[in-house]
Protein backbone atom coordinates (compact mmCIF):
# COMPACT_ATOMS: atom_id res chain seq x y z
CA UNK A 1 0.00 0.00 0.00
CA UNK A 2 1.99 3.03 -1.27
CA UNK A 3 2.50 5.92 1.12
CA UNK A 4 4.70 8.99 1.49
CA UNK A 5 5.49 11.20 4.48
CA UNK A 6 5.96 14.97 4.45
CA UNK A 7 7.51 16.73 7.44
CA UNK A 8 5.33 19.78 8.09
CA UNK A 9 7.24 20.78 11.23
CA UNK A 10 9.52 19.07 13.75
CA UNK A 11 6.38 17.84 15.52
CA UNK A 12 3.88 17.25 12.71
CA UNK A 13 3.79 15.19 9.50
CA UNK A 14 1.40 14.57 6.63
CA UNK A 15 1.04 11.02 5.40
CA UNK A 16 -0.29 10.52 1.88
CA UNK A 17 -1.65 7.01 1.40
CA UNK A 18 -3.05 5.20 -1.63
CA UNK A 19 -5.49 2.32 -1.30
CA UNK A 20 -5.66 0.23 -4.51
CA UNK A 21 -9.19 -0.86 -5.35
CA UNK A 22 -8.06 -4.46 -4.96
CA UNK A 23 -7.53 -3.73 -1.25
CA UNK A 24 -10.80 -1.80 -1.04
CA UNK A 25 -12.92 -4.51 -2.71
CA UNK A 26 -13.41 -6.72 0.44
CA UNK A 27 -14.75 -3.68 2.32
CA UNK A 28 -16.90 -2.74 -0.69
CA UNK A 29 -18.39 -6.24 -0.89
CA UNK A 30 -19.12 -6.20 2.84
CA UNK A 31 -20.85 -2.82 2.54
CA UNK A 32 -23.09 -4.14 -0.22
CA UNK A 33 -23.95 -7.23 1.85
CA UNK A 34 -24.84 -5.17 4.91
CA UNK A 35 -27.03 -2.79 2.94
CA UNK A 36 -28.77 -5.72 1.20
CA UNK A 37 -29.57 -7.22 4.61
CA UNK A 38 -30.98 -3.96 5.93
CA UNK A 39 -33.24 -2.80 3.08
CA UNK A 40 -36.52 -4.17 1.73
CA UNK A 41 -37.05 -3.78 -2.01
CA UNK A 42 -40.12 -5.27 -3.73
CA UNK A 43 -39.22 -8.16 -5.98
CA UNK A 44 -36.04 -9.09 -4.11
CA UNK A 45 -35.48 -11.25 -1.05
CA UNK A 46 -33.74 -9.57 1.85
CA UNK A 47 -30.01 -10.04 1.47
CA UNK A 48 -30.32 -10.85 -2.25
CA UNK A 49 -30.58 -7.32 -3.63
CA UNK A 50 -28.17 -6.92 -6.59
CA UNK A 51 -25.44 -4.31 -6.31
CA UNK A 52 -26.75 -2.48 -9.38
CA UNK A 53 -30.14 -2.02 -7.68
CA UNK A 54 -28.48 -0.73 -4.50
CA UNK A 55 -26.47 1.77 -6.59
CA UNK A 56 -29.67 2.95 -8.28
CA UNK A 57 -31.64 3.29 -5.06
CA UNK A 58 -28.99 4.68 -2.69
CA UNK A 59 -26.13 5.82 -4.89
CA UNK A 60 -22.70 4.30 -5.44
CA UNK A 61 -21.16 7.09 -3.36
CA UNK A 62 -22.85 5.92 -0.15
CA UNK A 63 -21.41 2.42 -0.55
CA UNK A 64 -17.97 3.77 -1.41
CA UNK A 65 -17.97 6.01 1.66
CA UNK A 66 -18.79 3.06 3.94
CA UNK A 67 -16.04 0.96 2.37
CA UNK A 68 -13.47 3.76 2.59
CA UNK A 69 -14.27 4.47 6.24
CA UNK A 70 -13.79 0.77 6.99
CA UNK A 71 -10.46 0.61 5.13
CA UNK A 72 -8.92 3.84 6.45
CA UNK A 73 -7.81 2.68 9.95
CA UNK A 74 -5.71 -0.28 8.79
CA UNK A 75 -4.28 1.72 5.87
CA UNK A 76 -3.31 4.54 8.24
CA UNK A 77 -1.68 2.14 10.71
CA UNK A 78 0.32 0.53 7.90
CA UNK A 79 1.53 3.95 6.75
CA UNK A 80 2.57 4.86 10.30
CA UNK A 81 4.62 1.67 10.58
CA UNK A 82 6.19 2.21 7.17
CA UNK A 83 7.12 5.83 7.88
CA UNK A 84 8.43 4.99 11.38
CA UNK A 85 6.82 8.01 13.01
CA UNK A 86 5.34 7.94 16.52
CA UNK A 87 1.92 9.64 16.55
CA UNK A 88 0.92 11.63 19.65
CA UNK A 89 -2.78 11.92 18.89
CA UNK A 90 -5.57 11.24 16.45
CA UNK A 91 -4.92 12.25 12.83
CA UNK A 92 -6.82 14.79 10.74
CA UNK A 93 -7.86 12.63 7.79
CA UNK A 94 -9.04 13.83 4.38
CA UNK A 95 -9.85 11.80 1.29
CA UNK A 96 -8.15 13.66 -1.57
CA UNK A 97 -8.71 11.32 -4.53
CA UNK A 98 -11.37 8.79 -5.37
CA UNK A 99 -11.17 7.13 -8.75
CA UNK A 100 -13.86 4.49 -8.76
CA UNK A 101 -12.42 1.14 -9.72
CA UNK A 102 -8.86 2.43 -9.61
CA UNK A 103 -7.56 3.99 -6.41
CA UNK A 104 -8.43 5.93 -3.27
CA UNK A 105 -5.97 8.46 -1.84
CA UNK A 106 -6.13 10.13 1.55
CA UNK A 107 -3.92 12.33 3.68
CA UNK A 108 -3.47 12.14 7.43
CA UNK A 109 -1.90 15.01 9.35
CA UNK A 110 -0.83 14.09 12.86
CA UNK A 111 1.38 15.37 15.67
CA UNK A 112 4.39 13.16 16.27
CA UNK A 113 7.05 12.71 18.88
CA UNK A 114 9.90 15.07 17.97
CA UNK A 115 13.46 13.90 17.54
CA UNK A 116 15.77 14.88 20.38
CA UNK A 117 19.13 13.97 21.84
CA UNK A 118 19.46 12.97 25.47
CA UNK A 119 22.32 14.45 27.49
CA UNK A 120 24.98 12.26 29.02
CA UNK A 121 23.48 10.57 32.08
CA UNK A 122 26.83 10.77 33.85
CA UNK A 123 26.41 14.52 34.03
CA UNK A 124 23.04 14.41 35.78
CA UNK A 125 22.78 14.88 39.52
CA UNK A 126 20.01 15.11 42.08
CA UNK A 127 19.87 15.86 45.79
CA UNK A 128 17.38 14.19 48.10
CA UNK A 129 16.73 14.48 51.80
CA UNK A 130 18.71 12.07 54.01
CA UNK A 131 16.95 9.07 55.48
CA UNK A 132 15.01 10.02 58.61
CA UNK A 133 15.69 8.67 62.08
CA UNK A 134 13.80 5.40 62.34
CA UNK A 135 13.52 5.46 66.14
CA UNK A 136 10.95 8.26 66.21
CA UNK A 137 8.82 6.56 63.53
CA UNK A 138 8.99 3.24 65.39
CA UNK A 139 7.78 4.90 68.58
CA UNK A 140 4.90 6.53 66.68
CA UNK A 141 3.83 3.17 65.29
CA UNK A 142 3.99 1.59 68.72
CA UNK A 143 1.85 4.42 70.10
CA UNK A 144 -0.74 3.76 67.39
CA UNK A 145 -0.78 0.09 68.42
CA UNK A 146 -1.20 1.04 72.08
CA UNK A 147 -4.26 3.16 71.26
CA UNK A 148 -5.69 0.40 69.10
CA UNK A 149 -5.47 -2.10 71.96
CA UNK A 150 -6.37 0.33 74.72
CA UNK A 151 -9.11 -0.53 77.21
CA UNK A 152 -11.73 1.82 78.59
CA UNK A 153 -13.28 1.93 82.04
CA UNK A 154 -16.38 3.94 82.90
CA UNK A 155 -15.82 6.59 85.55
CA UNK A 156 -18.16 8.69 87.67
CA UNK A 157 -16.61 12.14 87.21
CA UNK A 158 -16.40 15.05 84.81
CA UNK A 159 -14.83 14.37 81.42
CA UNK A 160 -11.23 15.44 80.87
CA UNK A 161 -8.81 15.57 77.95
CA UNK A 162 -8.10 12.07 76.63
CA UNK A 163 -11.30 10.56 78.05
CA UNK A 164 -13.69 8.65 75.82
CA UNK A 165 -17.25 9.96 76.03
CA UNK A 166 -20.53 8.79 74.57
CA UNK A 167 -22.55 11.79 73.45
CA UNK A 168 -25.82 12.82 71.86
CA UNK A 169 -25.88 15.78 69.46
CA UNK A 170 -28.93 17.89 68.60
CA UNK A 171 -28.61 20.70 66.05
CA UNK A 172 -30.97 23.65 65.70
CA UNK A 173 -31.14 26.91 63.75
CA UNK A 174 -33.26 29.79 64.98
CA UNK A 175 -34.83 27.38 67.42
CA UNK A 176 -35.91 24.96 64.68
CA UNK A 177 -34.59 21.36 64.93
CA UNK A 178 -32.21 20.14 62.21
CA UNK A 179 -32.73 16.39 61.77
CA UNK A 180 -29.60 16.12 59.60
CA UNK A 181 -27.53 17.60 62.44
CA UNK A 182 -28.81 15.23 65.12
CA UNK A 183 -27.19 11.97 66.28
CA UNK A 184 -27.17 9.74 69.33
CA UNK A 185 -24.69 7.38 70.94
CA UNK A 186 -21.54 8.76 69.34
CA UNK A 187 -18.26 7.61 70.88
CA UNK A 188 -15.63 10.34 70.90
CA UNK A 189 -12.21 10.78 72.48
CA UNK A 190 -11.71 14.30 73.77
CA UNK A 191 -8.79 15.96 72.02
CA UNK A 192 -8.73 13.64 69.03
CA UNK A 193 -10.32 16.21 66.72
CA UNK A 194 -12.02 15.41 63.44
CA UNK A 195 -15.53 16.35 64.56
CA UNK A 196 -17.14 19.71 65.27
CA UNK A 197 -15.10 22.76 66.17
CA UNK A 198 -15.81 23.64 69.78
CA UNK A 199 -16.85 20.12 70.76
CA UNK A 200 -13.76 19.48 72.91
CA UNK A 201 -14.33 22.66 74.93
CA UNK A 202 -18.04 21.91 75.29
CA UNK A 203 -17.72 18.36 76.68
CA UNK A 204 -14.68 18.94 78.87
CA UNK A 205 -15.89 19.22 82.44
CA UNK A 206 -19.28 17.55 81.79
CA UNK A 207 -20.32 14.47 83.73
CA UNK A 208 -22.77 11.84 82.51
CA UNK A 209 -26.23 13.38 82.13
CA UNK A 210 -24.97 16.95 81.73
CA UNK A 211 -25.32 19.10 78.59
CA UNK A 212 -23.72 22.15 76.99
CA UNK A 213 -24.50 24.36 74.02
CA UNK A 214 -22.18 25.83 71.39
CA UNK A 215 -22.24 27.01 67.79
CA UNK A 216 -20.24 25.29 65.07
CA UNK A 217 -19.95 24.72 61.32
CA UNK A 218 -21.32 21.36 60.23
CA UNK A 219 -18.74 19.11 58.57
CA UNK A 220 -20.91 16.50 56.86
CA UNK A 221 -24.29 15.67 55.39
CA UNK A 222 -26.55 17.89 53.29
CA UNK A 223 -25.92 20.88 55.61
CA UNK A 224 -22.13 20.67 55.34
CA UNK A 225 -20.51 24.09 55.69
CA UNK A 226 -23.51 25.69 57.35
CA UNK A 227 -23.57 27.03 60.92
CA UNK A 228 -25.86 25.50 63.54
CA UNK A 229 -26.49 25.69 67.29
CA UNK A 230 -25.45 22.39 68.86
CA UNK A 231 -26.58 20.88 72.15
CA UNK A 232 -24.26 18.10 73.31
CA UNK A 233 -25.28 15.72 76.10
CA UNK A 234 -22.76 13.37 77.71
CA UNK A 235 -24.25 9.96 78.50
CA UNK A 236 -21.08 8.15 79.53
CA UNK A 237 -17.52 9.03 80.55
CA UNK A 238 -14.71 6.47 80.33
CA UNK A 239 -11.03 6.68 80.92
CA UNK A 240 -8.70 5.10 78.41
CA UNK A 241 -5.91 2.87 79.66
CA UNK A 242 -3.02 2.22 77.30
CA UNK A 243 -1.21 -1.13 77.59
CA UNK A 244 2.34 -1.23 78.95
CA UNK A 245 4.94 -1.66 76.22
CA UNK A 246 6.64 -4.94 77.15
CA UNK A 247 7.08 -8.49 75.87
CA UNK A 248 3.45 -9.30 76.69
CA UNK A 249 2.30 -6.35 74.61
CA UNK A 250 4.54 -7.42 71.70
CA UNK A 251 3.07 -10.92 71.76
CA UNK A 252 -0.45 -9.44 71.79
CA UNK A 253 -0.07 -7.09 68.83
CA UNK A 254 2.49 -8.88 66.64
CA UNK A 255 3.89 -12.23 65.62
CA UNK A 256 6.92 -11.78 67.90
CA UNK A 257 7.44 -13.03 71.43
CA UNK A 258 9.61 -10.17 72.66
CA UNK A 259 9.52 -6.40 72.45
CA UNK A 260 13.07 -6.31 71.10
CA UNK A 261 12.11 -8.54 68.17
CA UNK A 262 9.02 -6.47 67.40
CA UNK A 263 11.00 -3.20 67.50
CA UNK A 264 13.69 -4.66 65.24
CA UNK A 265 11.07 -5.68 62.68
CA UNK A 266 9.35 -2.30 62.86
CA UNK A 267 12.70 -0.55 62.45
CA UNK A 268 13.51 -2.62 59.36
CA UNK A 269 10.07 -1.91 57.89
CA UNK A 270 10.38 1.82 58.51
CA UNK A 271 13.89 1.89 57.03
CA UNK A 272 12.80 -0.04 53.90
CA UNK A 273 9.83 2.26 53.33
CA UNK A 274 11.98 5.38 53.82
CA UNK A 275 14.63 4.07 51.42
CA UNK A 276 12.02 3.28 48.76
CA UNK A 277 10.49 6.73 49.15
CA UNK A 278 13.92 8.35 48.93
CA UNK A 279 14.71 6.38 45.75
CA UNK A 280 11.39 7.43 44.18
CA UNK A 281 12.06 11.09 44.93
CA UNK A 282 15.57 10.68 43.53
CA UNK A 283 14.19 9.25 40.27
CA UNK A 284 11.76 12.16 39.98
CA UNK A 285 14.54 14.69 40.51
CA UNK A 286 16.83 12.98 37.97
CA UNK A 287 13.97 13.02 35.46
CA UNK A 288 13.41 16.74 36.13
CA UNK A 289 17.11 17.40 35.54
CA UNK A 290 16.98 15.33 32.33
CA UNK A 291 14.03 17.31 30.98
CA UNK A 292 15.70 20.62 31.86
CA UNK A 293 18.79 19.68 29.83
CA UNK A 294 16.90 18.25 26.86
CA UNK A 295 15.77 20.56 24.06
CA UNK A 296 12.74 19.58 22.00
CA UNK A 297 9.72 21.23 20.45
CA UNK A 298 6.24 20.66 21.82
CA UNK A 299 3.44 19.90 19.31
CA UNK A 300 1.28 22.93 18.58
CA UNK A 301 -1.96 20.93 18.34
CA UNK A 302 -4.62 21.11 21.04
CA UNK A 303 -4.58 18.66 23.92
CA UNK A 304 -6.29 16.29 24.43
CA UNK A 305 -6.16 15.39 20.73
CA UNK A 306 -9.35 15.36 18.75
CA UNK A 307 -10.19 13.26 15.73
CA UNK A 308 -11.62 14.68 12.53
CA UNK A 309 -13.96 12.78 10.19
CA UNK A 310 -12.78 11.86 6.75
CA UNK A 311 -13.73 14.38 4.08
CA UNK A 312 -13.91 13.73 0.35
CA UNK A 313 -12.33 16.57 -1.59
CA UNK A 314 -12.68 15.25 -5.13
CA UNK A 315 -14.25 12.25 -6.86
CA UNK A 316 -14.32 10.89 -10.31
CA UNK A 317 -15.76 7.77 -11.88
Amino acid sequence: MPSTVEQLSPTRVKLTVEIPFADLKPHLDKAYREIAQQVTIPGFRKGKVPTMVIDQRFGRGVVLQDAINAALPSAYEAAVVESRVIPLGEPDVEVTKLEDGEVVEFTAEVDIRPEFTLPEFAGLSATVDPLPDTDAEVEERIEVLRKRFATTSEVDRAAADGDVVVIDLAGTRDGEPLPDATAEGISYQIGSGGMLDGLDEAVTGLAAGESAEFSSTLVGGPLQGETADITVTVTKVSTQELPVVDDEFAALVSEFDTLAEMKADLSQSVASYAAAEQAAKGRDKVLEALVEQTEFEVPEGSWPPRSSPARTRSTSS
